[in-house]
């Protein structure tokens, strides 16, 4: 099984490129980017980050001394509800300054579970933000899966996802446990697999008609016989 994942990765490679994160991999800088738009996309996430750098500064001590109507002004181009981000900001921040000593990477440098319940701390940090942290920080090779697109592993290697997130979820991840435990390997999946849920492996109306691993993809080729039965 861990031949075909190898193959399915090499194929969405060839076809969509080598992936780069668009953003920050410092947890802590991390955290900020991911506020920084609403609804979160990359999109939105780096238009905010980037009017957010230019007017207040990025750092802990600068979001902090940074008046609330200046910080929720400079979030106004990531989208809804740049009040509630600044304040939640303002709450990494401090939490960061005074639990951590102003340096959240040292702070999770400790075993896995410990870093994850840190890091849940954190409003809208759950377990797969908190995976995707400290794979993207270079801390663990945890199987992260992109939580907007759990589906995409799932249908590929066993035909379709469940009625239940949690479920897929933690099916995808069991899948990606078996590319090989190493930084490189699992920060390329998450990224080949997130691009793909992006572009063709849509949750709803997926464009199997385009898809560079249609042959290899279980969700695909049952699609197939269903229609092949019922001509």
């Amino acid at each position: 099984m861990s031949t075909t994942i190898s193959r399915i990765l090499e194929t969405l490679e060839g076809f969509y490129g080598l992936q780069e994160p668009p953003w920050p991999t410092d947890p802590y800088l991390y955290l900020v980017w991911l506020h920084c738009g609403y609804p979160a996309s990359d999109h939105r996430c780096s238009k905010g980050w980037e009017a957010l750098r230019t007017t207040t500064g990025v750092d802990p001590g600068q979001i902090l001394a940074a008046p609330l109507p200046r910080l929720t002004r400079a979030l106004q181009p990531g989208g809804m509800v740049p009040d509630l981000r600044a304040r939640r900001l303002r709450e990494i921040a401090t939490r960061v300054v005074d639990e951590c000593g102003g340096d959240l990477r040292s702070a999770l440098t400790c075993p896995v579970p410990a870093a994850r319940r840190l890091l849940k701390k954190i409003p809208g940090i759950a377990d797969p933000g908190a995976d995707r942290i400290l794979l993207f920080a270079g801390i663990s090779p945890v199987a992260a899966v992109p939580s907007n697109c759990p589906h995409v592993m799932v249908r590929i290697m066993l035909g379709r996802e469940r009625d239940n997130y949690g479920v897929t979820y933690k099916e995808a991840q069991q899948e990606i446990q078996k590319v090989p435990e190493n930084l490189a390997a699992r920060t390329r999946a998450f990224l080949l697999l997130k691009r793909h849920g992006q572009e063709l492996c849509k949750r709803a109306k997926p464009k199997c008609g385009e898809c560079p691993v249609r042959q290899s993809c279980a969700f695909n080729l049952g699609r197939l016989r269903g229609k092949a039965a019922v001509s």
